[in-house]
């Protein structure tokens, strides 16, 4: 038996976004982040370094930077980098990254059209009117696969994660293309695809979405998804057939990544979980602070959408995403809190707060508004107030304290940044008068500003602030100071450097760089020690720069240079 639903939807609500808006706001959010910013330390840098590694001839069996072996496993994007890097006429930082941009565009994609399938099954269809003219489902699922979008980019804890050149990136587009795979398992209103095409699209999804993750240093996540999937599948109708052939493909997807493990590494070469201390109130806290903004505001509309939709949860419109989050969060759970695990439950919790919408009433959906523009309002003058402070000197305490934060740092005025950062805010207040100033009643309305908003202070970091964070949280100022000790044509040993910092002295420097215990390494005139370094034989070795990376009391990186043998070994 059919229970009522709660959408309650006016003709009015559905109409449709203008289609330039959502892709000018995924221009603006995708585009800053991976477009002039240098990858900054951790695994952003690993990654480039791999890729790095890889187009310089290294093996593309076995992830590794000067032989030593990258955890956890990933080959697809490493893949991905290195083949962009080698085949595309591009400088090497931009061609490395484009597919990653796919990738996010891919994850967005995919979000928007999982939930424009789930909101055509009859059980998501709002109530139909007494009187008046019923909403025509088509633009009722449209409207609210638009919430959905603007809600995972409303989302706090993507983007970063989202815009790095990492693994994580094509995990999340894995994961998103899992929920689009799930979503053709079950036959929608309207006019739906021929049954064959649609199980095709669900199968095959399924099958690349598996292979993504297990090749991108998720398969533990491979085998929970195909089940949950599976039971789904099973229960509400789908050949027994397809459901067998597609947890075949899931299987064969692992089946691969085990082929391509080396010998002699464990189960924490895929990045097996942790744990997670269930009797430590520090494990817990953490816990609490990572999720009190990381998935802000997605999952309290997530939440509210639960509780409003709570007699529909064997449903596949609330079920098949709510599956997907629990799984994700559980593994993030189980991995010590881990925010690159919880990232890929994003999509789904964006799917179900994208359920809220159509039940939400005015002054609910009014003080989200509210919300939004003041907060998001007073994150943008502030990031302009820094700026003007890092260029005038006014106000003074401000600039002095990103003088003590960034020392050595010097603003210069970039004219194409500063015209974007004018563009994004010009837009972001044309938008607040026009939300403000006038009655919409669409359903994506309550997450425009949100989404807006966000977007506007990641383009502000990205433009006004992005020389300021490339200084301060990359490696390009030290390796170039390095590289200027370098004499032309010659090689660098290094020791106690990190497969980042490496990549580093490749990227920024230009360096042709050799582990200090190699063959090779002993025709180097030069030795960089890193802060991790143990002692530097002195008779081997003389010191001829000590450099901070950023500030004096932080890490050190020592330049030396072969010391000339003495006069008893030439004699």
């Amino acid at each position: 038996m059919n229970r009522p639903t709660p959408a309650l939807v006016v003709p009015q609500a559905v109409r449709r976004l203008p289609r330039w808006v959502p892709w000018l706001l995924m221009a603006a959010y995708v585009l800053p982040g991976f477009w002039g910013r240098d990858p900054w330390r951790g695994a952003d840098l690993t990654s480039l370094a791999v890729m790095l590694e890889m187009h310089a001839g290294g093996p593309w069996h076995v992830p590794q930077v000067l032989g030593e072996t990258v955890l956890p496993l990933a080959w697809l994007p490493y893949w991905l980098g290195a083949a962009a890097i080698a085949w595309l006429p591009l400088p090497t930082l931009v061609a490395a990254r484009l597919p990653f941009v796919l990738a996010l565009g891919l994850t967005l994609a995919c979000t928007w059209y999982s939930v424009y399938r789930l909101a055509r099954l009859p059980a998501a269809q709002p109530l139909a009117p007494a009187f008046g003219e019923a909403v025509a489902p088509v633009d009722y699922a449209r409207a609210v696969a638009d919430g959905a979008l603007l809600a995972l980019v409303a989302t706090l804890g993507l983007a970063m994660l989202a815009h790095e050149t990492t693994p994580t990136a094509l995990q999340l587009a894995g994961v998103a293309l899992w929920g689009w795979a799930g979503a053709h398992g079950w036959s929608s209103g309207g006019a739906p695809q021929p049954t064959s095409l649609r199980w095709g699209a669900a199968v095959g999804g399924t099958w690349a979405a598996a292979l993504v993750l297990a090749l991108s240093g998720a398969p533990w996540l491979v085998g929970p998804l195909a089940l949950a999937q599976a039971a789904w599948w099973w229960r509400t109708g789908m050949p027994p057939s397809r459901v067998v052939l597609a947890l075949a493909g899931c299987a064969a997807a692992l089946g691969l990544t085990w082929a391509l493990h080396p010998a002699g590494l464990g189960w924490t070469a895929y990045g097996w979980p942790d744990g997670f201390d269930l009797t430590s109130l520090a494990a817990w806290g953490s816990l609490g602070r990572l999720l009190a903004w990381f998935v802000w505001p997605s999952a309290v509309l997530a939440l509210w959408a639960l509780w409003r939709w709570r007699a529909h949860l064997r449903s596949p419109h609330i079920g098949w995403p709510l599956t997907q989050a629990l799984v994700v969060l559980l593994a993030s759970v189980a991995d010590g809190a881990n925010d690159r695990v919880l990232v890929l439950a994003l999509p789904s919790i964006a799917t179900l707060a994208a359920w809220a919408l159509p039940t939400l009433r005015g002054s609910l959906s009014a003080a989200i508004d509210w919300f939004a523009v003041l907060l998001y309002s007073g994150a943008a003058v502030i990031v302009w107030v820094i700026w003007v402070a890092m260029m005038t000197g006014v106000p003074a305490k401000p600039a002095a304290n990103v003088a003590r934060a960034a020392p050595g740092f010097e603003p210069a005025l970039h004219p194409v940044l500063l015209g974007a950062a004018l563009a994004g805010t010009a837009l972001w207040l044309a938008l607040v008068v026009w939300r403000l100033g006038r009655h919409a009643p669409a359903l994506w309305k309550g997450l425009v500003l949100s989404a807006a908003g966000f977007t506007l202070n990641w383009l502000l970091l990205m433009t006004l602030w992005l020389p300021l964070l490339n200084w301060g949280l990359g490696l390009r100022p030290i390796s170039e100071r390095i590289a200027r000790l370098v004499p032309a044509q010659a090689c660098v040993a290094v020791t106690g450097l990190s497969p980042g910092d490496i990549g580093a002295l490749r990227l920024h420097g230009g360096l042709a760089v050799q582990r200090l215990d190699s063959r090779s390494a002993q025709r180097c005139p030069l030795l960089v020690a890193g802060p991790r370094a143990r002692a530097i034989d002195p008779d081997q070795w003389t010191l001829r720069a000590d450099l901070p990376r950023l500030r004096e009391n932080r890490e050190r990186w020592r330049v030396y240079e072969r010391a000339a043998p003495s006069a008893d070994g030439a004699s």
